[in-house]
């Protein structure tokens, strides 16, 4: 008979074991899924949804600083800073002081991939950027919301390079909204959304998300010497002001004559058609006001934005075709033809066929603005892949301003150059280029090989 002492150590050991075949008995397993399943938070579904169409921009620029004997010292310093893709070609929207300057724009995808971006247009009022990338593939684009329903105390996810470190999370509240922020003495933001969710450097121009992934704003600022205090744009503001600056008209010479809203149905996006001009492609094509634009070729439409994307650099009087909701009529289609804005076709054919660029006529106020010792010159809106001028360098958004020794400020200049045999017959035909600040130059022929190379 075993001893009270030595009976009590086995029930001891019994219980023991017991703990230990409940704790890790396969009985349980459920359990243990279901807890895996509980770490999946709102937040933790709203990073996963949007993660791959959140790009890292890092980037080298120079800065001038007053030295201590006088005078500006430039000095070279890291840029970084955040985008989203906003459509599956390659555009990204960041904001302007992230890539201003960099020359070598580097975009690093979730996956780790690494491209480089040009600058394709810039908002100085607002502090936006088109970046775009030359993928392979098609690019996961980044959900977007709306921001007129916010509401201060709500949850909302910050994304973002912070200080250097890619993919970083943090979240918080909307404290407060409309607010007007005077960064430094030529920079004011107006109309923000105030957060407490860590906005840090590097942050900038990334997505301010809500729980249910939606991009509701783009982080833009934060308040020096304060903490806990943070600012974006709302995305409403970011999609008008991109529509703008990525607009046929601006970037690819082309008018469409469609003006609508977005509307929102059962949380869901549409397009109303609000205006259509006169004699315009939109006109001819029969578009009517009130009309629910659904799609253009085989873009879906929910924004102003996204008929700019689907009409930007098509073939001038290349049919597309319009599917439009109408009184009943689901899924209407028409036809819309597009055409030039200033009637230029021939010379921005000819300029197509040899050099591979399309250009548009820069306004002489707009010109200005670049304080250059140029009078003028043509901006290019795109360019051909494979083409000689991108051989060269040359990129969507630089300012031609003169090829072999005459200028290019019209299109007249451009015809003459391109047009003229004792110029064309030559090996290559030195071009210059106004890029930001920069003048650059090159040579450019079907056997170009040289590089832009700044002067």
């Amino acid at each position: 008979m075993r001893s009270p002492s030595l009976n009590m150590l086995a029930v001891r050991l019994c219980s023991l074991l017991f703990a230990t075949m409940v704790c890790y008995s396969p009985v349980f397993s459920g359990s243990s899924a279901h807890a895996t399943e509980l770490r999946k938070s709102p937040i933790v579904k709203a990073v996963q949804s949007a993660k791959d169409s959140i790009v890292n921009i890092h980037g080298h620029k120079t800065v001038s600083t007053v030295s201590a004997v006088g005078g500006d010292t430039p000095r070279q310093v890291n840029g970084m800073g955040t985008g989203v893709i906003i459509d599956r070609r390659g555009f990204i929207v960041t904001n302007h002081h992230v890539v201003d300057g960099v020359r070598r724009i580097q975009v690093t995808f979730n996956s780790g991939e690494t491209l480089i971006a040009r600058l394709i247009a810039h908002d100085l009022t607002t502090d936006l950027a088109v970046i775009k990338v030359d993928a392979s593939d098609e690019l996961p684009c980044i959900n977007i919301g709306k921001s007129t329903d916010l509401m201060p105390g709500e949850t909302v996810i910050a994304v973002g390079n912070a200080y250097g470190y890619e993919n970083s999370v943090t979240r918080g509240i909307i404290s407060a909204l409309h607010r007007s922020v005077q960064v430094t003495e030529n920079q004011k933001y107006d109309d923000l959304i105030q957060t407490d969710a860590s906005i840090n450097p590097g942050n900038s121009g990334g997505p301010l998300l809500n729980i249910d992934g939606q991009m509701i704003g783009i982080n833009v600022a934060v308040r020096v010497g304060a903490q806990g205090i943070g600012f974006a744009i709302p995305v409403d503001n970011v999609m008008e002001i991109s529509s703008r600056m990525m607009s046929t008209e601006r970037m690819s010479d082309q008018s469409h004559g469609i003006r609508g809203k977005t509307l929102w149905e059962d949380d869901t996006p549409i397009f109303k058609v609000t205006g259509v001009e006169k004699d315009s492609p939109a006109d001819a094509a029969g578009l009517r006001i009130g009309d629910t634009l659904t799609k253009i070729g085989e873009q879906p439409i929910q924004r102003q934005l996204d008929i700019e994307l689907a009409l930007l650099n098509r073939t001038l009087n290349e049919e597309v075709t319009l599917e439009v909701n109408r009184a009943g009529e689901t899924g209407k289609q028409l036809a819309i033809v597009t055409k030039s804005v200033s009637g230029a076709t021939n010379v921005s054919d000819l300029a197509w066929r040899t050099m591979g660029v399309r250009v548009k006529a820069m306004p002489e106020p707009d010109f200005s603005q670049l304080a250059s010792r140029y009078r003028g010159g043509l901006q290019v809106t795109a360019v051909r892949a494979g083409s000689p001028a991108e051989v060269e360098g040359i990129q969507t958004g630089d300012i031609l301003v003169g090829m072999h020794d005459w200028e290019t400020i019209s299109y007249e200049n451009l015809d003459y150059i391109l047009k003229n045999k004792s110029v064309t017959t030559r090996g290559a035909i030195r071009f210059y280029i106004l890029r930001e600040r920069d003048t650059l130059y090159g040579d450019i022929s079907l056997a170009a090989t040289q590089q832009v190379t700044q002067r």
